[in-house]
């Protein structure tokens, strides 16, 4: 099966040459997003990590929906944090309320020295599409 690469209308524009999320024989990976508010480059991030955990949150639920699929199919899940010790705790709190205890992915949290375009955190996905019948 030749993988399929989705690029998702109403996400925002991708910051380099990758698709919105790329997918072979079930496995959607998702590229990492930023805290864009719209779908341009030159959209802004909203102030503070823990609205702009939410917007990338939010934003990978649109990629994950254009893809036909939900949170409920996050397997795995990476962060990166520019301010690691400042900002893991509130991240954190933002993070889990977006997935059901007892429902949470797998997770690496990495602290960065440098995110696309000054944000200060980004996320991305391993997903799986459920079985057919």
């Amino acid at each position: 099966m030749s993988p399929l690469f989705h690029m998702i209308a109403g996400a925002p524009d991708p910051v380099a040459p990758f698709s919105h999320a790329v997918e072979a024989e079930g496995w959607v990976f998702v590229t990492g997003q930023m805290p864009f508010t719209g779908t341009s480059l030159d959209a802004p991030y909203p102030e503070g990590i823990e609205a702009q955990t939410r917007q990338v949150m939010h934003n990978l639920q649109t990629v994950l929906a254009g893809c036909g699929l939900g949170l409920e199919h996050v397997l795995q899940a990476r962060v990166y944090l520019l301010h690691f010790d400042a900002d893991y705790a509130a991240m954190n709190a933002v993070y889990a309320s977006f997935f059901a205890p007892g429902r949470r992915p797998a997770r690496t949290c990495i602290g960065v020295t440098g995110l696309a375009k000054g944000a200060r955190i980004e996320i991305d996905f391993v997903a799986r599409r459920p079985a057919a019948g």
